[in-house]
């Protein structure tokens, strides 16, 4: 509330133009007509519910694509932390793509899938994939080796000592990939929306891109407010309870 307030007052003090950073009140108003503004009788409001829906078109998109990285990226990282092999190879490639700008995916995806859903689920993809697979193989690697003798002298075999031994041990950093991957996956997710245009549904990139072309900067910071509170709920949702779980069972927690 006190952000908005010193916003509020710096531009009342005109210190901009109102086209650059418009008033927070005008942000709100935005946000009020494309979610809940019906309009009137005589003039009803075709963009009442805009924002739902378009965050509800780029929340479907994230969540599929997150989902198959994530379910790529941990076996993948699991065999690349115990075969010497795959860590020289996919380990290595893993940890060049992984410093890749998202937006460098959008061209390939636009040459290999074109202009529909599929160039944006493999830029999602992209996105989640790599930091997964070295969060997963840090994992698997840091996992004290005390746990799997001792696993294996009491009669843990191969994929038993993997999937209750070394996959719950390394869970810290798994869970730490996965923050990252959602992260990277909206950046990436963001990138494609706005440079790639199709008719199976607008989402908040595209909302953002219509900003900017429209010059309504209201529009941009208040899609941009949408985004930052997805990510915050998010984050508060998905990612705190397993933290918060973790630290407790490991005795980490303050």
């Amino acid at each position: 509330m006190g952000l908005l307030l010193i916003w509020q007052v710096l531009y009342s003090l005109k210190l901009w133009s109102p086209v650059l950073v418009p008033a927070p009140l005008d942000v709100a108003r935005f946000i009020w007509d494309y979610t809940f503004n019906p309009g009137t009788a005589e003039a009803p409001n075709d963009n009442r519910w805009e924002l739902f829906r378009a965050a509800g078109i780029t929340l479907n998109r994230l969540l599929v694509g997150y989902l198959i990285g994530l379910g790529a990226g941990v076996p993948i990282g699991m065999a690349t932390a115990r075969l010497r092999a795959l860590r020289d190879t996919v380990g290595v490639l893993a940890l060049g793509l992984q410093g890749l700008p998202s937006v460098c995916w959008v061209p390939l995806a636009l040459l290999w899938f074109g202009q529909n859903e599929s160039a944006m689920l493999f830029v999602v993809i992209m996105g989640t994939l790599w930091s997964v697979i070295l969060a997963t193989e840090t994992g698997v690697r840091n996992v004290n080796p005390i746990y799997v003798r001792a696993a294996m002298t009491m009669g843990s075999k191969r994929l038993h000592t993997l999937t209750r031994v070394i996959l719950p041990a390394s869970l810290p950093f798994i869970v730490s990939g996965m923050k990252q991957g959602w992260a990277f996956a909206w950046r990436s997710l963001m990138a494609a929306e706005i440079y790639v245009t199709i008719l199976t549904g607008f989402g908040l990139g595209h909302l953002l891109h219509y900003g900017r072309e429209l010059n309504a900067m209201e529009q941009v910071i208040g899609v941009m407010l949408v985004i930052v509170g997805i990510g915050v709920a998010a984050d508060k949702i998905l990612f705190s309870p397993w933290e918060n779980f973790l630290h407790r069972r490991w005795g980490t927690s303050g």
